[in-house]
């Protein structure tokens, strides 16, 4: 079964729609590649899928052990190289909540973060670094 379909809107612009919940998401290519920059460009959405794996992973662990990880934040940074253009590095800044988590919370949330599933599929030229801040 098919889980997105996109269109090319012209202008550098694209629409994808997530089938089952019909939610919909543009892309603008990005001021200094030709485009408006009025949406997340293509490569934005890779850094923010990964930033959202990456809760989504640390949120079924806090779930299973009973760790409080609501109100978490992250702050990415996308950095790119040329020739060829591509993501060089992503660098997120996790905010924990101060939720006085022990050693070994830490532990379990920073590896589900670092073993999300867009984190182990990115190619392993894509700098992650990681920070988080409890």
């Amino acid at each position: 079964m098919t889980t997105i379909k996109s269109s090319y809107k012209g202008n550098l612009r694209t629409s994808a729609t997530h089938v089952a919940s019909t939610n919909t998401i543009i892309t603008d290519a990005p001021v200094d590649n030709n485009g408006k920059g009025e949406a997340f460009s293509p490569t934005d959405l890779v850094c923010a899928a990964l930033g959202s794996c990456m809760m989504t992973i640390m949120g079924i662990v806090a779930n299973r052990c009973e760790i409080n990880v609501e109100g978490m934040e992250i702050e990415t940074k996308k950095i790119m190289a040329a020739e060829p253009r591509r993501i060089s590095e992503v660098v997120l800044t996790f905010k924990m909540p101060a939720n006085g988590y022990s050693d070994k919370d830490k532990a379990m949330l920073e590896n589900a973060a670092r073993t999300c599933p867009v984190a182990l599929s990115l190619h392993p030229d894509i700098k992650q670094t990681i920070t988080f801040l409890y």
